[in-house]
C-alpha cells in the first residue's frame, strides 16, 4: 500500500527540499501566529514557488476571517486549504464555495463521541484530518505532539478521503497505519528538532517508516 505523506508547517527552502526528497504527497504551510510554525504571505508564497511538482500545496488556517483568506488565496499558489478551528459545516461549505479550492477540515478526536463529527464534515469538506483533540489549555489546536487512541477509528470509513494526523513518529507511524488502515498520514512536530524547526534526517525516517 503506498500511503500519502504531509509534511506540514515547512519554513525554509531546506524543509521542502527534504520533504520532496523523501517523496511526500501534500506539503503545508501554517497561517497561525500563534503557531512556532507560522509563515507570511511572503514567505509562503515563495516557498510554494519551490514545491515540485505533483506535491500538493495546503495552506492551513485557524478559524481565518475573509479577508485573511483572500490574502492567502491571492498571494501564494495553494492547491488546497485546511481549516484547523472551529469553522462550522456551513463555513466550510462558504470558504469553498468563494475560493473553488478544496478543503480538508481537521477534526479533533479524544473518545467515542468526537466520532460523529467526522460524519458530520465528511459531507461538506473534500477531505478530513482526523487528529487528536486539544487540551483545554493547549494554545495550539494541532502540532502539540499527542496521538489519540487509534482503536477509535480502526476500520471506518467516511463519506470522503481522510488523513491521520496526531503525534505521529518514525517510531508510531507504521503501527498507527497498520490499526487504522490510513492511507494518507499528516506530520509536523514528529519531524522536528525543535518546535518549528524540521529536522531532514527526521523527515527521511519517518517517510522510510510510513513504506
Amino acid at each position: 500500500m503506498n500511503t500519502a505523506i504531509k509534511f506540514c508547517g515547512l519554513k525554509t527552502p531546506s524543509d521542502i527540499a527534504a520533504a520532496a526528497d523523501a517523496g511526500a504527497r501534500y506539503v503545508g504551510f501554517v497561517f497561525f501566529p500563534k503557531s512556532p510554525r507560522a509563515v507570511s504571505v511572503e514567505e509562503a508564497r515563495a516557498l510554494a514557488l519551490m514545491v515540485p511538482a505533483g506535491i500538493a500545496k495546503v495552506g492551513l488556517v485557524v478559524d481565518a476571517e475573509d479577508a485573511m483568506l483572500d490574502e492567502i488565496v491571492a498571494g501564494v499558489p495553494l492547491d488546497m486549504l485546511q481549516l484547523h478551528g472551529a469553522e462550522t459545516p456551513d463555513r466550510v461549505t462558504r470558504i469553498k464555495a468563494r475560493y473553488g479550492l478544496p478543503v480538508m477540515k481537521a477534526v479533533g478526536i479524544a473518545g467515542a463521541g468526537d466520532l460523529p463529527d467526522l460524519e458530520i464534515y465528511g459531507r461538506v469538506a473534500d477531505q478530513l484530518l482526523v487528529d487528536a483533540k486539544p487540551s483545554e489549555e493547549a494554545d495550539l489546536p494541532g502540532g502539540n505532539g499527542l496521538a489519540f487512541d487509534w482503536r477509535l477509528i480502526a476500520g471506518r470509513r467516511w463519506p470522503v478521503p481522510w488523513m491521520l494526523a496526531g503525534g505521529l513518529t518514525a517510531e508510531t507511524v507504521a503501527l498507527a497505519v497498520q490499526m487504522t488502515g490510513a492511507t494518507q498520514v499528516d506530520v509536523s512536530s514528529g519531524v522536528e528538532a525543535a518546535p518549528g524547526v524540521k529536522d531532514a534526517n527526521r523527515i527521511a525516517a519517518f517517510a522510510q517508516a510510513v513504506r
